[in-house]
């Protein structure tokens, strides 16, 4: 047993080396880094990848041009270099037009980007949709500079290129689908960014070990550009056949864990959240939908309705080291993955043994003469004879399982191996579910 609990850990332990491997990548929206990132996944899982060209149209927006960069610095009179991408790549203004030449310190000023209230935390800044340049640094560093010339040089590039993403399709025994997303474009940030992926490869390891009922359907994408691409060109499909989704996002850190529904809230995936963290941590946080930040608005926007949820450590937005160079490896664990991954997994299987369920017999089953239930009667009922009669009592052909799980306030994975007693002694029968798509 031991072996076996250490063996299911390594799961974080795995997570964390492949974030440590992809954190140092310097991504965006397009171009190099995302294609070495999924260069990287593409040894751990099959995954196709895919290219979209710039300027191809996607619902009410347009795939950009494809951004690289390979070089950056501010240096002084003296030409020593104040700022250097070589050193940390959130340094430079995602999506920077190429400069080099000599400004002044006012002209800098114009550019630089810093936060006041984290003085040693270098911000995320990106310009994706309007030329513009500028350089991100400590407000520490910045308060360092003084008057004068210095040179600024960015060396990138625009070109008409694409938009990279990846894609695994899973077949299960139906077509009907679950929906995991993730996404590639933010640049050495370890819980906004990397958990996410990380997490995803070996959710998708598990998921290919399996005899599944459904049919997986898992992406690697930028944020908002990659999802609207995406459903711009999978639309259809999707409506018709995912019946629940996550969004996996800031799934990292070892603090507490957080739950954003769907739109509609009443979904498959919510359901099955909000079961699975009622059980296994029910200090969890619920935020509303009004609290939305990632691609949860492309996938529950109207018209699209997936039943697309999200659950995380520490929410987008609520953690400090958000979208800073703080959030490092240092504020990711091989625990906090482990447990994120736990929650997810058991999320998929309470999904996966989600049937409704109908006793066979009129009135209550003589549990007895099949060895269920013991032949001296006390008045102490043990747990697990009080869990299967609670369950044989609602399992009357018009509730599911999670359902059933909520009224007798047993989790799902408790009432699997009462449901094969029942089924091994011919007392309960399966009814074919009826799934909403969205």
């Amino acid at each position: 047993m031991q072996n076996l609990i250490g063996k299911k850990k390594q799961i974080g332990k795995k997570a964390y080396l492949l974030a440590s491997e992809l954190f140092p990548i310097c991504r965006s929206i397009t171009g190099s880094g995302l294609r070495q990132t999924l260069n990287i996944i593409k040894k751990e899982i099959p995954i196709n990848v895919l290219e979209v060209p710039s300027g191809t149209k996607a619902f009410d927006w347009t795939v950009p041009e494809e951004w690289n960069i390979r070089d950056a610095f501010i240096a002084d009179e003296a030409g020593k270099k104040i700022i250097d991408f070589q050193k940390n790549n959130l340094h430079v203004v995602g999506y920077s037009t190429p400069i080099d030449k000599k400004v002044s310190f006012n002209e800098l000023q114009k550019h630089l980007y810093s936060l006041e209230d984290q003085p040693k935390a270098i911000p995320y800044i990106t310009s994706y949709y309007k030329r513009w340049w500028g350089f991100c640094l400590s407000h520490e560093q910045r308060m360092k500079l003084k008057k004068g010339k210095y040179r600024v040089r960015i060396d990138s590039d625009f070109k008409k290129g694409s938009l990279t993403y990846g894609e695994i399709i899973i077949p299960g025994r139906s077509k009907k689908e679950i929906f995991l997303s993730t996404y590639i474009c933010h640049p050495s940030m370890a819980n906004n960014e990397i958990s996410g992926p990380s997490l995803l490869v070996f959710l998708a390891k598990w998921i290919l070990s399996k005899h599944r009922k459904y049919t997986y359907r898992l992406i690697f994408i930028p944020e908002t550009i990659g999802s609207i691409v995406y459903l711009s060109k999978n639309i259809d499909q999707m409506k018709k056949n995912i019946i629940a989704g996550f969004n996996i996002t800031c799934v990292g850190d070892d603090l507490i864990y957080s739950f954003l529904p769907s739109r509609q809230g009443n979904t498959l995936a919510d359901r099955a959240a909000l079961n699975v963290l009622k059980f296994r941590y029910p200090n969890f946080i619920k935020y509303s939908f009004l609290e939305r930040g990632s691609d949860e608005r492309q996938y529950c926007s109207p018209g699209i309705d997936l039943p697309v949820v999200s659950i995380m450590r520490t929410k987008y937005g609520e953690f400090p080291e958000y979208h800073t160079s703080l959030d490092d490896l240092n504020f990711i664990s091989e625990s906090g993955l482990q447990g994120s991954y736990d929650v997810l997994k058991e999320c998929l299987e309470a999904i996966e043994n989600n049937e409704i369920y109908h006793i066979k017999c009129l009135g209550e089953p003589h549990l007895g003469k099949r060895k269920l239930y013991p032949t001296i009667s006390t008045k102490f009922l043990n747990s697990d004879l009080k869990t299967m009669m609670d369950f044989i009592v609602y399992a009357d052909g018009t509730k599911d399982l999670l359902e059933i799980s909520n009224i007798i306030n047993v989790p799902v994975k408790s009432l699997i191996s009462v449901i094969k007693k029942l089924q091994k002694e011919n007392l309960l029968e399966k009814i074919t579910l009826k799934i909403k798509t969205n």
